[in-house]
């Protein structure tokens, strides 16, 4: 037996409670996982809240990414004791997920923990960090190179957005960051940020082409502001996308990518080939110097699960919060 955050609905809410839960109870799939770490994101806090439309089906473990210990295999590609990650391909939402103790997954979603990572320092990364380092790869193949200007990073005190500052100020980067919070600034500059432009500068509604102020830009939030984001961009600038925080609607218009060859780029963590998963989490384990592992996290429980959540929804949250399931 072993214990697990379960989440399923009564009379329309989402209700949760902490399970005892045996092997057999867990879905089908080749590679059982003892999991060490699991990360609270927003999709997770969407899901245990029961903010929005998150989980596929019910009843459902939350967790949209792991990492952990092999216990069994039917995969030649893994044996017991190896050290795995999972991310993306609908755990948490469609598939049970990391909060527990135990986890069984389909072969082809694990990837190798590479060489410079174990279990915490991977989910420290998790889904937000996997996300940051797509972002990056998508701006470098988009031509952008450290001597060509500042990139934009919106959302920048979240999960992405802050591993988006490191990996970026490590590769040499003129990094702009975008926060509401003045609490954060000194966490930012502490990142590698050089400048901290508020986000109601950024919401401000933009004509549809401003001052070119950015030559790349990662943003987390969508909306309005990613409206401006392009409304400011250099020519032959790119913007890589990955958030919905503020709205998946775009306010702009055809000017900045005819006028200024301006390209935007979708970054989704799911819809990703394994040899791009497998580059990103090599370049995550050699970039990310040791200490960002310790200013950017902290770490709950599952029962302290739900009102991490509740703290994640109301923009309360800086950095990554990691779940422990045997804590």
């Amino acid at each position: 037996m072993f214990k697990a955050l379960a989440l399923d609905q009564a009379e329309g809410n989402t209700v949760s409670e902490i399970k005892q839960l045996s092997v057999d109870d867990l879905p089908e799939g080749e590679v059982l996982v003892a999991v060490d770490y699991s990360s609270l994101n927003y999709k997770d806090g969407m899901a245990v809240t029961g903010t929005g439309k998150i989980i596929r089906n019910w009843p459902m473990v939350p967790g949209i990414d792991f990492a952990g210990k092999v216990l069994e295999s039917a995969s030649d590609r893994f044996q017991e004791g190896d050290d795995v990650i999972l991310t993306g391909w609908g755990v948490g939402e469609r598939y049970w997920g990391g909060y527990a103790q135990q986890a069984r997954v389909k072969a082809d979603w694990l990837v190798h923990t590479p060489e410079g990572l174990d279990s915490r320092k991977a989910m420290i990364i998790g889904t937000a960090g996997f996300t940051a380092m797509l972002c990056v790869m998508t701006l470098e193949e988009a031509g952008a190179t450290p001597d060509k200007g500042p990139i934009l990073v919106t959302g920048a005190a979240g999960g992405v957005g802050s591993v988006s500052v490191a990996l970026l100020s490590k590769l040499g980067y003129q990094v702009l960051a975008v926060t509401g919070r003045e609490s954060t600034h000194d966490y930012l500059k502490g990142l590698g940020a050089t400048e901290i432009v508020t986000r109601e500068e950024m919401a401000a509604p933009a004509r549809p082409i401003e001052s070119q102020r950015w030559a790349g830009a990662v943003d987390t939030v969508g909306g309005d502001i990613l409206g401006r984001v392009l409304a400011e961009m250099d020519y032959s600038g790119a913007v890589a996308a990955c958030g919905l925080a503020a709205d998946f609607k775009l306010n702009t218009t055809v000017m900045p990518f005819i006028l200024r060859n301006v390209s935007l780029r979708g970054v989704d963590s799911v819809s990703c080939p394994q040899p791009r998963r497998e580059e990103a989490w090599r370049r995550l384990a050699e970039l990310l110097p040791e200490s960002t592992y310790e200013n950017i996290s902290h770490v709950v429980s599952l029962e302290e699960v739900g009102d991490a959540a509740q703290q994640i929804m109301k923009g309360q949250v800086q950095g990554r919060v990691l779940v422990d399931p045997n804590r």
